[in-house]
């Protein structure tokens, strides 16, 4: 948008200058602001709701912040866009993307991804280990087609906003309770027969999970894993994690390493791993929540949970209290 006449007299004033002539006759006009008109400012928002109207040619503004690009029957996100740097906010809803590239995770100031309504059957574990860790808020994943979300995915720890609505998850991440400044989350209409031990750990603000296939809770029908007596690899598992030893690839094979980040917590507070006796037990979800939708057409606010238990001695204390307390 620079004015033609001028800059060509600059150029023609360069040229003389350089060879040399002198500065007196060289035809330099006085310097004059430029008008707010002739200013382009940085674009930082930018919507598109059709395919029609997406850029095939052009490149997206660098000074973008806020992306959105929906009912574009994308398959895949575009490249272009893993190079806006500067992004808070993306907006691909819509469309028909089944994989998120690991690039993603580059997009360092992201705080708001929203995927609902795409064909994603995987949420990408180097996405949970990249940069999105630190500045993702509020995550979108309704209306997909996932049945798991990966243990890495409790490593975004700065979620506040979680949507996982209309999907086919059979569970929710083991670790959930991690995600201690999660206020809002909804899991409604997935296929989630019971919830994790950790959930109990969540402190939110609404709750909805209505509409999953909950099982009906009996403790006295226990899924009995306990191997007597332990084996060598159970007793040196727990006490690493009951003493908190450190441990890392660097140490242990990353099998083993994956098994310690998943042991589970029995109910006098130990560690156990793959020897454990596990039951479902009911919990008031006002309990982790401020408000919740009813879970089904009967007006219920609780859910099955599991529990566990590292020996016969912890559940049978169980047991006894549970016993006394519904006698």
């Amino acid at each position: 948008q620079a004015n033609v006449i001028n800059l060509k007299t600059f150029l023609s004033a360069l040229r003389l200058a350089h060879q040399g002539s002198d500065t007196g006759v060289l035809p330099l006009s006085p310097l004059v602001p430029a008008k707010n008109s002739e200013v382009e400012k940085p674009k930082t928002k930018m919507i598109i709701t059709s395919r029609r109207d997406y850029p095939l040619t052009k490149s997206f503004p660098f000074s973008l912040e806020h992306l959105q690009t929906s009912y574009c029957k994308l398959a895949r996100v575009d490249s272009r866009v893993l190079s806006l740097r500067k992004l808070r906010k993306l907006d691909l809803s819509h469309n028909h993307i089944k994989q998120l590239p690991a690039t993603l995770g580059d997009l360092v100031c992201l705080q708001e991804l929203d995927l609902h309504d795409n064909h994603l059957e995987a949420f990408s574990a180097a996405l949970c280990s990249s940069g999105l860790q630190k500045s993702l808020q509020l995550l979108d994943l309704s209306q997909n087609q996932l049945r798991a979300l990966p243990l890495e995915f409790c490593q975004l720890r700065a979620l506040v906003r979680l949507r996982l609505d209309d999907n086919a998850l059979l569970r929710l991440p083991c670790r959930i309770g991690q995600l201690r400044r999660l206020r809002c989350l909804s899991a409604a209409r997935n296929r989630l027969p019971f919830l994790p031990c950790d959930f109990r750990k969540l402190c939110l603000d609404n709750l909805d999970l209505f509409g999953n296939p909950f099982e009906q809770p009996n403790p006295l029908v226990p899924n009995i894993q306990l191997k007597i007596p332990l084996t060598l690899l159970e007793c040196a598992a727990r006490a690493a994690v009951n003493h908190r030893i450190p441990y890392g690839c660097h140490l242990l094979p990353s099998h083993l390493c994956k098994d310690l980040e998943v042991a589970k917590t029995c109910q006098c507070g130990r560690a156990c791993l793959s020897s454990f006796i596990q039951i479902t037990v009911t919990m008031n979800l006002h309990l982790v929540a401020h408000t919740v939708v009813l879970v089904d057409n009967m007006g219920g606010t609780e859910a099955p949970v599991l529990c566990y238990f590292c020996s016969l001695h912890c559940y049978s204390q169980f047991l006894d209290r549970h016993l006394q307390s519904s006698g």
